[in-house]
Formats: C-alpha cells, sequence, structure tokens
C-alpha cells in the first residue's frame, strides 16, 4: 500500500469531467491506460444497486492510505462481503519491466498468494485485490474470503473481474493489481496511479479460481457469480 495523494493528472479529470468534457486521451499525458470493453454481460449499475447500503461486519473501519481517517467498513451481503474505497496500486510480486524495485520503491518480489506453479503472481498482466492482512478489524478467512476467490471490482461503468491475489496491512483497505488498474482505465502507475475514491470491490464468498492466474477462469465464474448475486440480494 502506498501513500497517495492526488496526481495532475487525477486533478485534470476530474476537473474535465466535472465540466461535461471526456478525461484526455492517453496520448495527452504521454502514457497508454486502455480501457477494457466490460467483462460478461452483468453491468455496472445492476450491481452496485445491491450494494447501496452497508450491514457492517468489521469490528472497526479501515483508512484508505497511511495518515487517513478510517472511514471504510467491511460490508456482508448474502453471497458477498463488499467494501467502497479508493485504489491504490500493487506492483508486487514477479518482477517484470512494469514492476519492479525501479518503478515502485515500495516493491516486494512476492504475493501472499502464489499461481500454480508455484511462483508469485504477476501484477502487470494478471487482475487481482490486495485484502488487509487478518486483524481485530476483520478476519478474511472467517468471512469465507481465501486466496483466488473472484472479486467484482466496479469504477465508474467499468466491471473488471479479478481474484483474490495478496493481504496488505492490517488498517489499509483499498489496493488492486497493476492490471485491474490498467483495466478499468486508470492510470497504473505503482507511485503516482490509482484513483483515490468511487471504488467498489465486491468479493464473492467460498469462491475459487483454479488456476488462480487463469483471468480467463475469472471471468467466468465471475459471471456465473455476480448473476446469482443479482437474484439472491
Amino acid at each position: 500500500m502506498h501513500l497517495r495523494t492526488l496526481t495532475l493528472t487525477t486533478l485534470l479529470a476530474a476537473a474535465l469531467l466535472a465540466a461535461g468534457q471526456p478525461p484526455l486521451s492517453a496520448s495527452a499525458h504521454g502514457a497508454s491506460h486502455p480501457t477494457s470493453a466490460r467483462e460478461g454481460s452483468v453491468g455496472a449499475a445492476d450491481l452496485l444497486a445491491k450494494v447501496k447500503s452497508c450491514t457492517q461486519i468489521s469490528h472497526g473501519r479501515y483508512r484508505t492510505d497511511t495518515g487517513s481517517r478510517a472511514t471504510v467498513p467491511v460490508c456482508g451481503t448474502k453471497g458477498a462481503v463488499f467494501w467502497k474505497a479508493d485504489i491504490d496500486i500493487d506492483c508486487d510480486g514477479r518482477r517484470t519491466a512494469k514492476c519492479n524495485e525501479r518503478t515502485d520503491p515500495s516493491f516486494h518480489p512476492d504475493t501472499a498468494f502464489h499461481q500454480s506453479d508455484g511462483r508469485p503472481l504477476r501484477s502487470d498482466t494478471l487482475p487481482y485485490v490486495v485484502v488487509p492482512g487478518a486483524s481485530g478489524i476483520w478476519n478474511h478467512a472467517r468471512s469465507g474470503i481465501k486466496g483466488g476467490g473472484v472479486v467484482a471490482v466496479i469504477h465508474g461503468r467499468q466491471v473488471q473481474y479479478a481474484v483474490v491475489g495478496d493481504t496488505g496491512p492490517t488498517k489499509i483497505i483499498g489496493e488492486a493489481s497493476y492490471a485491474t488498474a490498467r483495466a478499468l482505465g486508470l492510470n497504473p502507475d505503482p507511485a503516482t496511479g490509482g484513483a483515490a475514491s468511487g471504488v467498489t470491490y465486491i468479493l464473492f464468498k467460498n469462491s475459487q479460481v483454479s488456476p488462480i492466474e487463469s483471468h480467463t477462469a475469472a471471468v467466468t465464474e465471475g459471471e456465473r457469480l455476480a448473476k446469482r448475486f443479482l437474484r439472491d440480494n
């Protein structure tokens, strides 16, 4: 989890949106941040309609960044837990051209959960989400959330399916891999990227993608679980 302030790009994009203008294209600020099509047939609005209210299951709340106030509860509903937070970039895991000690001062060459061949996950190609480490606030495993579990990450009109791939600090929430941010059309830079707010994470209980590194499997299972989530809530 990285300390993060709003970047100039983020502020400019927000100003353009407020004025009814589309954000600058990737080429306008010198980096490629492609936006993927919505994964599957379940829309963001349909999922968000089911998580408007929160039945808090965490014993307290989380911070989104070091030094911020603890304002984010973990909420429970039938078949899932969810929270609404920011998104910081987790670039940990396998060392690549995009994720290494030079690009990320907080880089760690491992992830809490490993792919099927035993190697750490690869942040720049695999969409995954970071859950807070187990603590008195919340223990993800006791809520049926485990490594390889399916997550629907929602930002704006985008739905991106991911897996639970890493654990983070015990008091901070709101982090996902480089690939997750990139697929959502966000700046994936581990030092300056992400979004300050507006991201919803829906984690499906007792779900499992095998192998964990198969994004295709995550999308297939995510679509199935998202439809069931809409029916049950």
